[in-house]
């Protein structure tokens, strides 16, 4: 009587599975149509500074993920202070939730990729806005974000130079830090 060979447990570190990433890297390697992914967010206005978004659904790695599962729910809302009832975040909050989620994921993801132990990660985030652009008051001041100032600690063996490389490979670093062209359709009804 012949055993199967026994399947080696995959490699964890930093909570990632690194076994699974480094075949997800060799599978976009043989085709890359794996990498391309299509992420959704639904969003309905509840009145005054209230509205909701829905985020279900996404396509990548060739295939339809969550089509049957329960839909993630974020409110949106303002501080009374800008006229709202302070029942939730306002979106420039949330960017700052997205930005800072997603370095220290990367962080993460990438160390665990170079076999970079990580046994903490603790941030801090903030951004400084002027609501004259917003208000239309002056063409000189920007509607958002004047500047966003990120500090992280990282508990780590690593040079700080090499996690600050790895954390810069963040899609929403990117995404916030050289902008992204955004395709704005509207209709009214």
């Amino acid at each position: 009587m012949t055993t199967a060979p026994a399947t080696p447990a995959p490699t964890i570190l930093n909570g990632v599975n690194v076994t699974a990433m480094f075949e997800t890297i060799e599978a976009v390697k043989a085709n890359a149509d794996i990498a391309k992914f299509n992420f959704r967010a639904r969003n309905t206005w509840l009145g005054g500074d209230c509205n909701r978004t829905t985020i279900k659904d996404f396509t990548g790695a060739l295939s339809e993920h969550r089509a049957s599962a329960q839909a993630f729910i974020a409110d949106n809302g303002e501080p009374e202070v800008l006229l709202g009832a302070d029942k939730a975040p306002n979106p420039v909050e949330w960017l700052l939730h997205a930005l800072i989620g997603c370095m220290t994921t990367t962080t993460a993801y990438h160390a665990a990729s170079r076999n970079i132990a990580v046994d903490a990660i603790d941030s801090e985030i903030d951004g400084d806005l002027d609501l004259r652009g917003f208000l239309g008051l002056s063409q000189d001041v920007r509607n958002g974000y004047q500047v966003i100032r990120v500090r992280m600690r990282v508990k780590t063996k690593a040079a700080p130079e090499t996690i600050e490389a790895l954390t810069l490979m963040s899609p929403v670093y990117d995404v916030v830090s050289k902008s992204v062209p955004v395709d704005l359709s509207i209709e009214t009804y």
